[in-house]
Formats: structure tokens, sequence, C-alpha cells
């Protein structure tokens, strides 16, 4: 299974409904496929433009660490030297924060990840998760 295209386009709507739920600032939210690649992207209105690379990052570094960003994050504060390694490894790309979200099909196999962002991080993880599950898959942030 994969991250289709309409699956894609439901993460972002909902992703950016719950924002709007909890007047969160203009969130960016970004798909991924399995392999690391842009399946759709949508930047609110009033969101800064370097949010496609912050989203794309969150997102980039849960797919290829198979990592969602909390776990990212609790890995670059106990072992600094190897999320610095891994950020060198993959050109720095990995942003290793919350908000970045593995995203599992219904066997638990990782078939993408999500990247939100503007926001807290804490509260870009909260929007990227209602957007994986209102398209019926699993979030593992």
């Amino acid at each position: 299974m994969e991250v289709t295209q309409r699956k894609a386009k439901t993460i972002i709507r909902k992703a950016l409904e719950k924002g709007r739920e909890l007047d969160l600032k203009p969130l960016s939210v970004v798909v991924l496929d399995a392999g690391g690649h842009v399946k759709a992207f949508e930047r609110e209105d009033g969101a800064s433009p370097g949010r496609f690379d912050i989203a794309r990052g969150k997102a980039f570094g849960a797919v290829m660490l198979g990592l969602g960003g909390t776990a990212q994050m609790a890995r670059a504060e106990a072992q600094a030297y190897f999320m610095n390694a891994m950020n060198g490894l993959f050109d720095g790309k990995v942003v290793p924060v919350p908000g970045g979200v593995l995203v599992r099909d219904k066997k638990g196999a990782v078939i993408g990840a999500v990247g939100v962002t503007g926001d807290t991080s804490d509260n870009d993880l909260i929007a990227a998760v209602a957007g994986i599950e209102a398209a019926g898959l699993t979030a593992d942030g």
C-alpha cells in the first residue's frame, strides 16, 4: 500500500482544519511517500515561506530514520552526536522535533510521513495526527 494522492489531500485538509479548530498559527503540511518524495503540500496564507523546508525536514527525518519526530528529539537529546551524524548523512534535511509523523497502513507498514509546521511543535503534532487518522491511517509521531 502507499499514500495515494487522495489520502494525501485528505491528510492535509484535515490537519489544516484541526489547526483552525484549535486557533493555531498558519500551518504548512507536507505528505511524503515511503521513499521520502513529496506527494502533496499546502501552506496556509500567512505562513512564512520557509515553512515548506521545515515541514519536509520533519517528515523526511521520520521516514528516513523510521522514527517520529518525538522519538527523534528524544534521541537527539540523549545522543546528539548520532542525530548530528544522521543530519550530515542526509545533507541537513532532518528536523528532529514533534510534527514529523510516520504514516502506517492497517498492517503497520510505514507508507509515508507527514510534516506539519507553523505553531509549537506539540501543536503541529496534534494537527498531523488528526489529518492522518481522518484519512483512515495510523499516525506514529
